[in-house]
């Protein structure tokens, strides 16, 4: 008996981040996965946060960040408000909500919708 299964049957979907490329964004570089999967409503990302991230905003999507590694002095910008990030902190940023990080970071980024470059909106 086999675990496998062949590729168009499997249920299951996976991604290896180090063979996604990465891509520029807003706040540094990312990486991106599932979208191409229907059977989920999302995108998730692991994304390179760089000292010089832009402020934003998204009309249409919710990301949930999930800080993996963090600066000593890493912050996000919540609507003006200046918050500290820590390894493992998690943090719900609907639509609308102006926000940017300040410092380097890597974070774990959970995308609902499914992203869309097209709603990234800057004042």
């Amino acid at each position: 008996m086999t675990n496998e299964c062949d590729q168009a049957t499997r249920q299951w979907r996976h991604a290896d981040f180090t063979e996604i490329p990465e891509v520029p964004c807003p706040c540094g570089t990312a990486r991106r996965a599932f979208a191409d999967v229907t059977e989920f409503p999302g995108t998730v990302h692991v994304t390179e946060i760089s000292e010089n991230a832009k402020r934003h905003y998204h009309k249409t999507l919710t990301e949930t960040y999930f800080f993996l590694k963090c600066e000593d002095d890493a912050q996000m910008e919540l609507d003006g408000e200046l918050i500290p990030v820590f390894e493992r902190k998690c943090i719900v940023i609907p639509p609308g909500v102006r926000h940017r990080a300040v410092g380097r970071m890597t974070v774990l980024i959970i995308v609902l919708p499914k992203f869309d470059p097209a709603d990234e909106w800057f004042d």
